[in-house]
């Protein structure tokens, strides 16, 4: 009888203890205070809002942006090696490939014009270039180091008529497989920015070597095709980029909707063969922003730097599957056209590790009698997307320009002008 009533009260404390218990987890689940202290790592069960939500349930997980392996800031240094002339505009260097290691030093590909007169827009001719990618060919240039490069030449020049490339061949990316050495390229049977298209009409062509530094055997043939009429890559397929991921070649790729101003995105492609057939993946476009977008493995899937243009513009996006992109960082004073060196970009280990640096173009405008001609330069960014590294200065986040900087971003004087009159 004594046990009994020693059971019954351990019964009745457990039964109001677990009570309280309850009292106050239903108290802290409908509380709209966020705990101060201990911030929860993992998501507490209380009502959150989508910030907090994307907090715990988004692509990179996490409070701090230093903790966030797909967060960086970019820093820039000019190259030495290449020689511009007296900056006129005849000579220009864009549109950087990947970087790749082989032999000893790096390899990089780019896009290269040297012409007697800098672009004309909408002046072109035969030997006057009409955008500053045409009446380019491909060069290359190595380095021992990333920051001092010597320009060994030309890689793969214009084709003759009536061969996809004999207007000008720019904006490369280069792909290693099997032992063999890819060149994929725009390939242009019209003048870029010609009347009677949309602008810029081109698609993918590619040449093949046993070296990096060739001799380089094009195809002559386009690789990658247009879409069908009255689809979102009808007229363009800009900046191919090819990477190797489960066991196949992943071409991404720039397509350009009309608009205005225009809608860039960009899509992606898969063949078993370098040289195709390319079949183009049924949800394209797979990321809906960016210009020049560099992809990299990162973990299991990929990673992409999306740049200008687009509502997601300047991010840092991640797809565990390299279709389903989600945005995991935004970051500012994105590398133009980046180029950069991926160690693992055709392993297809499951295992990516990231990049620190890379090369990327800047554009100089020069304004000549009312109209603007241009061309640009090469340099190096670098950055801490790594796994393998970790460096706070990259995580940087508050950053503080110079004033000179945003006042270089002011009015126009038509801006000034209106607002003076209200």
């Amino acid at each position: 009888m004594k046990s009994n009533i020693v059971l019954i009260s351990l019964l009745v404390i457990l039964f109001s203890c677990d009570k309280e218990s309850k009292i106050k987890k239903e108290s802290y689940v409908n509380s709209s205070d966020f705990p101060y202290g201990n911030v929860p790592r993992t998501k507490p069960e209380m009502a959150l809002s989508a910030a907090f939500n994307r907090i715990y349930d988004g692509t990179i997980k996490g409070f701090e942006v230093e903790n966030n392996e797909l967060f960086s800031t970019f820093k820039y240094t000019p190259l030495e090696g290449f020689d511009y002339g007296n900056n006129d505009g005849t000579i220009s260097r864009r549109d950087v490939s990947k970087v790749i290691k082989a032999n000893g030093k790096y390899y990089v590909w780019y896009t290269h014009r040297e012409t007697s007169s800098p672009p004309i827009e909408n002046g072109g001719n035969d030997t006057i270039p009409n955008r500053d990618w045409d009446l380019s060919e491909i060069w290359y240039a190595t380095s021992k180091n990333g920051f001092v490069w010597e320009e060994q030449g030309v890689a793969v020049t214009r084709m003759e008529k009536p061969y996809a490339g004999w207007r000008s061949i720019s904006t490369p990316d280069i792909l290693v497989y099997k032992n063999k050495y890819y060149l994929y390229y725009q390939a242009y049977t019209v003048m870029p920015g010609a009347p009677g298209t949309t602008g810029d009409d081109c698609a993918v062509s590619v040449a093949v070597s046993d070296s990096p530094d060739g001799p380089w055997t094009p195809s002559n043939k386009i690789v990658l095709p247009n879409g069908p009429e009255n689809t979102w890559d009808h007229y363009k397929i800009h900046d191919p980029y090819p990477l190797v991921y489960k066991n196949k070649i992943y071409m991404y790729y720039k397509g350009e909707m009309g608009g205005d101003p225009r809608v860039r995105a960009q899509g992606l492609a898969l063949a078993d063969n370098p040289l195709g057939p390319f079949k183009k993946h049924p949800l394209n476009p797979v990321i809906n922003s960016g210009h020049e977008t560099a992809l990299f493995p990162f973990k299991k899937g990929l990673a992409a730097l999306v740049g200008r243009h687009g509502l997601e513009h300047n991010t840092i996006q991640y797809a565990p599957d390299g279709v389903n992109f989600e945005i995991a960082a935004i970051s500012s004073i994105f590398p133009i056209a980046p180029g950069a060196h991926i160690p693992d970009a055709f392993l297809d280990n499951g295992n990516g590790r990231g990049i620190t640096w890379g090369l990327c173009h800047f554009r100089d405008v020069l304004k000549r009698g009312g109209t603007c001609q241009s061309y640009s330069i090469l340099a190096r960014f670098d950055c801490d997307l790594s796994l393998d590294t970790h460096d706070p200065l990259m995580k940087d986040s508050d950053i503080l320009n110079d004033t000179e900087i945003y006042f270089k971003f002011g009015l126009t004087k038509e801006q000034r002008k209106r607002l003076e009159e209200n």
